[in-house]
């Protein structure tokens, strides 16, 4: 079974989170941040990743450190589930479109942590929250799962359709990325012998 559970705390927040990759998309997440929650049901519930996500952090401060320790806890959870991954897709890359906005997102389960993040948001916040967080969030995640992650926002207004194709398009690419693939089946899809490092 592809799951993994991590417990993360530090001054500034205390994190749990479990994942079944091979799930149907069910979540429970508290964060204590509103719209957060709502990005992260649509990464569950669209990439079919079952998570469970408890935050108890500072965000009387703001929501800095619960959002990227969010994607700490997710990424190396995310890592953890995957194991030597042998047997995935490993490459995937998605465009999806909600309203006016459109994102294209590519990804490489590689073992070799980076992100490209070319999105610009017309306004600082979404509600309360700043939107100079979700880069944060993503490189949080990407550095700790080990994806090679590439987000690019090509047009639009609207910085909620914005966020929001964002996360459902890493998560579709998810979802195909770290899908068996049976004609890998107990191989690593590379020529090294293995991913990363």
């Amino acid at each position: 079974m592809r799951q993994a559970t991590i417990a993360r705390g530090t001054k500034e927040t205390t994190i749990s989170v479990s994942i079944n990759l091979d799930g149907t998309g069910k979540y429970d997440i508290k964060t204590g941040v509103g719209f957060f929650d709502h990005m992260l049901e649509q990464l569950s519930r669209h990439s079919l990743v079952d998570m469970t996500i408890r935050a108890d952090g500072d965000i009387h401060i703001d929501d800095h450190h619960t959002t990227e320790d969010v994607g700490i806890a997710l990424g190396q959870a995310f890592k953890e589930a995957l194991g030597d991954m042998s047997g995935i897709t490993r490459y995937a890359d998605t465009h999806l479109a909600m309203d006016e906005a459109l994102t294209r997102v590519a990804l490489d389960v590689s073992g070799r942590p980076f992100l490209v993040w070319q999105v610009d948001f017309p306004r600082d916040k979404v509600g309360t929250f700043d939107t100079e967080l979700f880069e944060e969030f993503f490189r949080a995640f990407a550095m700790n799962a080990g994806f090679t992650l590439h987000i690019a926002n090509l047009y639009g207004t609207n910085c909620h359709h914005i966020a929001e194709t964002c996360f459902k398009a890493v998560a579709r690419t998810v979802r195909t990325a770290i899908e068996p693939d049976p004609r890998q089946s107990g191989r690593v899809p590379t020529t090294k012998g293995q991913l990363g490092g």
